[in-house]
């Protein structure tokens, strides 16, 4: 599993927290801009997973995703927590050689993300 210890601090910051909250889009139907994003995303990268991830509290509730069948994962699963942390976009080239992801279940496992 992913150690959320070692998650950016931006996961658990109140702040960024209440404005996700504020937003009330956690737990919504799925929406066809958001679907749009993870279809294009996908056919532009070639990647046979993107999705639209919002980290909130102890999970990953994902908005919109297209080849990955669930719709939320815990936060110690959580590979998108990463990015919260990073600058710019943050590229993984392969999860299973990075040692923030090398170890998370849902590399080492199925559905074997890379």
């Amino acid at each position: 599993m992913t150690d959320p210890t070692t998650f950016p601090p931006k996961v658990r910051d109140r702040r960024r927290l209440d404005a996700l909250l504020d937003h009330d889009i956690l737990d919504t139907p799925p929406e066809k801009g958001f679907d749009d994003i993870v279809t294009l995303a996908r056919m532009t990268c070639d990647a046979p997973v993107a999705l639209v991830s919002l980290v909130a509290g102890d999970r990953q509730w994902f908005k919109a995703r297209s080849g990955f069948a669930p719709c939320e994962t815990t936060l110690d699963k959580s590979i998108c927590a990463h990015a919260l942390g990073a600058p710019d976009l943050l590229v993984i080239p392969d999860l299973t050689q990075d040692p923030r992801t090398s170890s998370n279940p849902l590399v080492t496992g199925e559905p074997y993300l890379r």
